[in-house]
């Protein structure tokens, strides 16, 4: 009869065998699985020991089969790697293309292939045209900064930071042959150039033709035909239905006087013996008649941002042009008359990109300092100083500055 002792030995000495011949299949069958190519798509590896342990049935000759492919695989050259790694790309570039299409990338030798995601929009960038480079920029870049020199008179512009230069002038010299009369304007456009432009062709014409019919027959015939000009330039323009607007200020010079009118915030300022003397009167709802003639009118006022506006749009209260507010927004000027003496130096008239920034009398000490006596070259950089100190202190509108010189028209 067997002692349990050693039976007990015997069970013990079996366990520990059947323990080592475990870890022995593991040892064998972990290098197998390092370097097989694949382990997710293909056939379990077998193996003898696989084959005593669990008693699998399997043909030794299909297990062989099975194992052969894999040896095989594992002995690949890398001169095939290099011969079948741009296939692979090819095939992935063809599933790549389009901006639309799913695609499904797999990586050789990895496992199955991705999830299908779709790609974003392809990027068409437009080939280089030399022709077209700066066909509509060039227009704008000659606009931004220009002079103008005459008779009695310059001027300078430069654009602010609106895409468009909307600042124009008008000049007619030698009225009715009489080199003694003459018309100059200065026009602030908004809402485009259109109305700008308008105005600083017709305005001096409407009032010249006005005057014609006017001579002789009033009191004041200069001054209705003045109002009269506006009149016809505001109606004109209108009749195109065309939407922007303009704010103009002009100085009919005729016989020794000065007649100057307003609509809108152009300005004008005389010098004389060196003492500013504004002649406009800016045509904003921080007046209170101005705002009181439109609420009176049905109209409504708004302030936005410490800027009164008629129907929250527009900050002045005249101007030529601005079909959608001509109800409230007129085109009747002010006029002031004003004799010519032998102390009146010169007017500088600007849009209001200049007297925003710029005070009267500080305008006309830079004048001073740089003009002397008549238009000449120092008049013309005393015109681009004072667009300099208006952009250095923050302006960003446009501004137009022109000097008219007034000894011309006093001399008899």
């Amino acid at each position: 009869m067997l002692d349990l002792q050693e039976f007990l030995w015997g069970f013990s000495i079996l366990s520990l065998l059947l323990c080592s011949v475990r870890g022995l299949t593991k040892a064998l069958h972990m290098p197998l699985s390092l370097y097989s190519p694949s382990s997710s798509g293909l056939t379990p590896h077998i193996s003898w020991v696989r084959h005593l342990l669990h008693g699998t049935t399997e043909n030794p000759s299909n297990a062989s089969a099975l194992l052969e492919p894999q040896q095989n695989a594992n002995k690949t050259s890398p001169l095939d790697l290099v011969r079948d790694q741009p296939q692979e790309i090819k095939k992935s570039e063809k599933l790549k293309e389009g901006s639309d299409s799913l695609s499904m990338v797999k990586a050789k030798g990895f496992g199955p292939p991705h999830k299908l995601r779709k790609r974003p929009a392809k990027l068409v960038v437009p080939e280089y045209c030399p022709a077209l480079e700066f066909s509509k920029l060039r227009k704008k870049i000659e606009n931004q900064e220009f002079q103008v020199q005459g008779r009695d008179y310059c001027l300078a512009t430069k654009k602010g930071r609106r895409e468009t230069l909307e600042d124009a002038y008008g000049v007619m010299l030698d009225i009715l042959g009489d080199s003694k009369q003459a018309f100059f304007a200065v026009v602030d456009g908004h809402g485009g150039r259109n109305a700008a432009d308008y105005v600083a062709e017709n305005l001096g014409k409407n009032v010249v033709n006005a005057l014609e019919k006017f001579a002789g027959d009033e009191e004041n015939a200069i001054e209705s035909a003045i109002r009269t000009g506006h009149k016809r330039t505001d109606e004109e323009f209108l009749s195109q239905g065309v939407g922007s607007g303009a704010c103009a200020a002009s100085v009919l010079v005729k016989d020794r006087e000065i007649h100057v009118a307003n609509v809108g915030d152009c300005r004008v300022v005389l010098s004389r013996n060196g003492v500013a003397t504004p002649l406009t009167n800016q045509h904003r709802l921080c007046r209170e008649d101005e705002r009181l003639r439109i609420e009176n009118s049905g109209g409504f006022v708004d302030c936005r941002n410490g800027v009164w506006r008629v129907s929250g749009s527009l900050a002045v209260s005249r101007a030529i042009g601005d079909l959608h507010l001509k109800e409230w927004v007129i085109s009747e000027p002010e006029i002031h008359r004003l004799p010519l003496t032998p102390d009146c130096e010169f007017l500088i008239m600007a849009s209001d990109g200049l007297w925003d920034k710029v005070k009267d009398q500080e305008a006309v000490d830079e004048v001073v300092r740089a003009r002397g006596m008549g238009i000449t070259e120092e008049a013309m950089n005393a015109c681009k100083m004072l667009l300099e100190m208006s952009f250095t202190r923050g302006n960003m509108d446009d501004v137009t500055v022109m000097l008219v010189h007034l000894q011309h028209f006093i001399s008899i």
